[in-house]
């Protein structure tokens, strides 16, 4: 597997995966990447040599993907729209990318053979009541709750089909909450730490008591690493971090973190359809791949995580206010 293409590369995940495998493997690596909103040609700007090519390019397009994938040995598709909240808004661009994106990498992955693995989310399984004590295992039903958990539940479903139908060689992760540098402003934690950065307070949904499974972005890769590595073809396998931490104890770690009062926030209104809950049983990855999170105490990666966004305003500082004027209209 020296050759290996990434999609969504430019994103937050996927950047953090590329950097992991050009540093700590001999693969050389393209990424494809649409270059949405969410994606940033800055997430990649210190990649250099003969290891690393990026096309700009869509997913959707079967020609430019069965062009790319005659060059490599391995696909992992990180690629997807992933905003829950504009999922709300305009669902077409989830099913375009998430569903038909899929499709047309499954059809080129059927066609030149080639080791695939398909990277989704915890969300598909839905969420758990804050007292129950189970937590998502890959034996866990899906049961979506946005438009975004939705597609993705149904490209993890084309996956399973195609590996089945069409002898596909190919393994799905499915992955808790992801923190660490390069995250775009709009998602929970970048947007606290950035908040306080500028001045503002934070803001909290609903009553603050939703609890997420928070795994670092380098742990996320080292897993999906050794997936692709020494994963078993078909099967399913779930990521998690250190633990369950309700939102509000994580602003309120992020504000102690920056030398501000735990309790200066503010609690604004609920998403529509929030998951209350998710937890991860990673048991067949650490016992099955001897994986490990590197980042097991959450307060360390998160300061790390704060010191990289108080460096790297230039990176995150121009898409800010945007995000907040979004916000705002929806009194969040």
């Amino acid at each position: 597997m020296g050759h290996m293409l990434v999609t969504g590369g430019a994103g937050f995940v996927g950047a953090n995966f590329v950097r992991h495998v050009l540093s700590r493997t001999a693969h050389s690596v393209i990424v494809l990447d649409k270059l949405t909103y969410a994606g940033s040609l800055t997430s990649l700007s210190s990649l250099r040599g003969p290891r690393f090519r990026f096309v700009h390019g869509d997913i959707q397009d079967a020609a430019l993907v069965d062009s790319l994938f005659a060059e490599v040995d391995v696909v992992v598709h990180f690629a997807a729209e992933s905003h829950n909240d504009k999922s709300l808004e305009d669902p077409r661009p989830f099913l375009n990318t998430n569903i038909v994106g899929t499709y047309t990498l499954l059809e080129a992955a059927r066609r030149h053979r080639v080791r695939f693995h398909h990277i989704s989310t915890d969300e598909v399984y839905g969420d758990l009541a804050l007292d129950d004590p189970t937590r998502f295992t890959e034996e866990s039903p899906f049961d979506p709750s946005s438009p975004y958990s939705a597609t993705k539940a149904g490209s993890d479903l084309l996956v399973r089909a195609w590996v089945r139908s069409f002898d596909v060689q190919a393994t799905i992760s499915h992955c808790s909450n992801n923190y660490g540098p390069y995250q775009h402003v709009e998602k929970f934690i970048p947007r606290q730490i950035t908040n306080v950065i500028r001045g503002r307070r934070p803001r909290v949904f609903g009553d603050g008591t939703n609890v997420r499974d928070w795994v670092h972005a380098d742990d996320h890769a080292s897993a999906v690493l050794a997936i692709i590595e020494r994963g078993t073809i078909g099967r399913t396998y779930v990521i998690g971090g250190v633990g369950e931490i309700q939102n509000k104890t994580v602003v309120e770690l992020i504000l102690t973190l920056m030398g501000e009062s735990s309790d200066g926030y503010d609690y604004v209104a609920d998403r529509p359809g929030h998951d209350l809950r998710y937890a991860i049983d990673a048991t067949r990855l650490r016992t099955e791949l001897g994986w490990a999170p590197q980042y097991a105490d959450f307060e360390a990666g998160l300061s790390a995580t704060i010191d990289w966004y108080r460096h790297n305003e230039t990176w995150w500082g121009p898409t800010k206010d945007t995000v907040e004027t979004f916000y705002t209209a929806r009194g969040q």
